[in-house]
């Protein structure tokens, strides 16, 4: 071990992921030769895409469609992921005293260009949850605060804001998102007809994760910095799908998202973004006397952990940038209204996602009259071997679908020919 440099074994462990595949096409030639073509009508054409799925490990079993809790990591992405686990336990300890910490600072480096931030603002975290959880418990609440945020947010984040509300007696003011709004103005509006002086913080997703509404961010944040009140945002579905960047959504002072969605890396990994100049103000849930207060290293305290998870960032990042974001985001939208264009009026079938096509990107949500949710996912994948989830909340009722670049056309006319039978 004494002649393996840390050079050499940084290059061992972290090697360039290649777009080719092991059993199918060589992806870098491949989207070489589209280059010319815009985005748009690439996501039509599906000879393209299907050479695009050889690409990931897709299952025989069933139609995946339930992409947006954990989606597939592209096989050059996995076979990477899979080195590295055996390259690290290869030396152990060695690599974790030695290039961890280096290694993570390369990954989230990489993160924030993507994200449009600096790496001085950005963790790398376990998930959404993990990112949000940080915030919300950090924050140093004093009884009658304040915290706005809607119903539809993602659950375990309501549960963290009733779990602050017990522990320092905050107030937690929650409104109900339309799922068809008219204008950005009424969403923005319903917003700020809940903050008051005691407002401290407003949750808000970019994607609403059961219905895949985008929010109109940007004018969310303007208006509450208007009233002094500091943004949190819900990116889980968000970062890796849309095209974006942080200065587009009008200086957030918060914004999280998981990695293992839409970005395609391995199982459990997610970021944190917090506005430099709020990075003091917030206090760690786990304690790191060696780090300043404002330096956004003491949110980061995890412990020894599973590094070739944050070492396959590295590669999923390669792939994603390969395919290209304008390309992704595309093909995702045109998936999704490849199918709920064909149902949306359709007797006895209830569409929870806005009509408008730049409200939506993947995600969809469709309900059937006369049947709960969890009836409705069960005989899609009983009778049909079409996986869905069930969301059953006041506002929304239905099962949430998630195509993702390996999705075809073809499985998604075999879900709208279920559809169309159970409802009648």
């Amino acid at each position: 071990m004494s002649t393996l440099s840390k050079r050499q074994f940084l290059k061992s462990v972290v090697g360039a992921t290649s777009l080719a595949t092991v059993n199918g096409p060589n992806l870098t030639e491949l989207l070489a030769s589209v280059a010319h073509v815009p985005a748009t009508t690439l996501a039509q054409q599906e000879e393209f895409w299907g050479q695009i799925r050889t690409a990931f490990p897709v299952t025989t079993e069933f139609i995946q469609l339930e992409n947006g809790y954990y989606s597939l990591a592209a096989k050059p992405v996995l076979d990477k992921y899979l080195q590295h686990i055996q390259q690290v336990n290869a030396v152990s300890s060695y690599y974790m005293r030695t290039r961890q910490f280096d290694d993570k600072r390369v990954a989230k480096t990489q993160l924030a260009n993507l994200l449009g931030c600096s790496a001085d603002e950005l963790i790398i975290t376990r998930n959404t949850t993990e990112s949000l959880d940080t915030v919300i418990a950090g924050i140093d609440w004093k009884a009658g605060d304040e915290a706005v945020m809607a119903e539809q947010d993602y659950g375990a984040m309501l549960d963290m804001f009733r779990l602050q509300s017990r522990r320092h007696g905050t107030v937690n003011r929650v409104v109900s998102l339309p799922n068809h709004p008219q204008s950005d103005a009424e969403l923005v509006s319903l917003y700020e007809k809940a903050i008051t002086p005691k407002t401290r913080l407003l949750m808000v997703c970019h994607m609403v994760n059961i219905t895949g509404q985008i929010m109109p961010i940007r004018q969310i944040v303007e208006m509450a910095h208007k009233h002094n009140v500091e943004v949190m945002v819900d990116g889980a579905h968000a970062f890796g799908q849309l095209n974006f960047a942080l200065p587009d959504l009008g200086g957030c002072d918060y914004y999280a998202s998981s990695l293992h969605k839409w970005l395609g890396a391995p199982l459990g990994a997610g970021i944190l973004y917090v506005r430099k100049d709020k990075i003091a103000g917030l206090w760690p849930l786990f304690a790191d006397s060696s780090v300043a207060d404002d330096d956004i290293r003491k949110l980061n305290h995890t412990g020894t952990h599973p590094v070739a998870t944050d070492l396959a960032i590295q590669d999923a990042i390669q792939f994603h940038e390969g395919i290209g974001i304008e390309r992704k985001e595309a093909r995702l939208r045109y998936l999704q209204r490849y199918w709920t264009d064909r149902v949306r009026h359709r007797p006895n079938i209830v569409l929870n996602t806005p009509e408008v096509p730049a409200r939506s990107c993947a995600i969809a949500n469709v309900g059937i009259a006369q049947k709960k949710p969890a009836e409705l996912a069960k005989l899609l994948f009983d009778n049909y071997k079409i996986f869905t989830v069930a969301i059953n909340s006041p506002a929304v009722r239905g099962v949430r679908v998630t195509p993702h670049l390996y999705t075809t056309t073809t499985e998604l006319d075999t879900f709208v020919q279920a559809l169309t039978k159970l409802a009648g």
